[in-house]
């Protein structure tokens, strides 16, 4: 059942929210781009869906203390210093980022579940916000996301006149219940005629028709004994921007903090473009930038659907394009392997 909201009524419509949870949004930064932050009165949504960073962060922060230990003489109390996580809504998350979450998912919530990750996705309602204006590095249909009926436990379009709203869970539908006094029951007609525009649109995109075909149909060994890792990965200086903008990146660190008092031990986000990466005892298993430039797109590509039925574990959003500093990415890789 799909609802509406007039767009003059906006701002009531976030302060409905908050009134319940945190909200957050898109907001426009002094540098020219956007990024989450929690909506208060005044607060003005951002037109750029596309958010520097994804909303992952709201689920598996960049860092996150996990525990503390107190240390006396031969004696260690461990202090569980979890609490649970109160109740939040992202609103404007597009339909690739969105798609991130089910990637994430299989990660931390397999056995053993990441409580941590758990806590979060149970208090959070993803609302997501159909794509009107697809930048030219975007290429989520690639990976079969529709960007303009995002998934996600409430699914919104922006018109001129109206907010539209469909629930996708029943996480969705208990927060449509919770504001269904300021919505009003419609048709969809507004909104096919929107999605309809908007895919004439992300046909004509630059990378629209890059195919995966290469590595659906060829073996791992093939991919991984390749040559033309070498070239592709001459350049990289190993910055690990690429990783810290993605929204499928899961690698992270565990580290303990003296505070001369006690320990805190924390998680945070790492990466496999990093030389100590992993590094053990014996010995760092990837010596070469190459093997290291290898593995991200070994994951991406090769492994995470190897063992995901085939899902890839990329999602198309492009940030890797614009922020790479030598301009080398997922894309480059697909298309110089396809060339085959």
């Amino acid at each position: 059942m799909m609802f509406r909201l007039p767009i003059n009524e906006l701002d009531g419509f976030f302060a409905k929210i908050a009134a319940g949870r945190r909200l957050y949004l898109p907001v426009d930064q002094n540098d020219g781009t956007s990024a989450f932050a929690e909506w208060s009165e005044g607060t003005k949504m951002s037109e750029n869906l596309n958010t520097l960073r994804s909303a992952k962060s709201f689920f598996f922060p960049q860092v996150t203390n996990l525990c503390d230990f107190n240390v006396k003489d031969k004696e260690i109390e461990v202090i569980d210093n979890r609490a649970d996580s109160e109740d939040f809504a992202v609103f404007g998350v597009r339909g690739c980022d969105a798609r991130a979450f089910t990637i994430l998912d299989k990660v931390f919530l397999v056995d053993p579940i990441d409580s941590y990750y758990a806590t979060r996705r149970e208090h959070g309602v993803i609302i997501t916000l159909a794509c009107t204006m697809p930048e030219e590095h975007c290429f989520c249909n690639v990976f079969g996301i529709d960007a303009t009926s995002p998934e996600g436990d409430v699914t919104t379009w922006k018109t001129d006149s109206y907010l539209y709203l469909n629930a996708n869970t029943e996480k969705g539908e208990a927060f449509i219940a919770g504001i269904k006094d300021i919505l009003e029951e419609c048709a969809a007609d507004e909104v096919e005629a929107q999605r309809a525009k908007t895919k004439e649109i992300m046909a004509k995109l630059p990378f629209a028709n890059v195919s995966t075909e290469y590595f659906e149909k060829n073996t791992l060994l093939d991919i991984f004994n390749s040559e033309k890792w070498e070239k592709l990965s001459e350049a990289c200086i190993a910055c690990g921007t690429c990783t810290f903008v993605c929204p499928t990146c899961q690698c992270y660190d565990i580290k303990d903090f003296d505070t001369g008092h006690g320990v805190k031990r924390y998680r945070t986000w790492d990466s496999c473009m990093y030389a100590d990466f992993t590094k053990m005892a014996a010995a760092n298993s990837r010596n070469s930038q190459m093997q290291r430039f290898r593995q991200r797109f070994m994951h991406k590509l090769v492994y995470f659907p190897d063992n995901n039925n085939g899902e890839f574990g990329c999602v198309g959003c492009g940030r890797c394009l614009t922020r790479c500093p030598i301009s080398m990415n997922i894309v480059k890789v697909i298309k110089t392997f396809g060339e085959e």
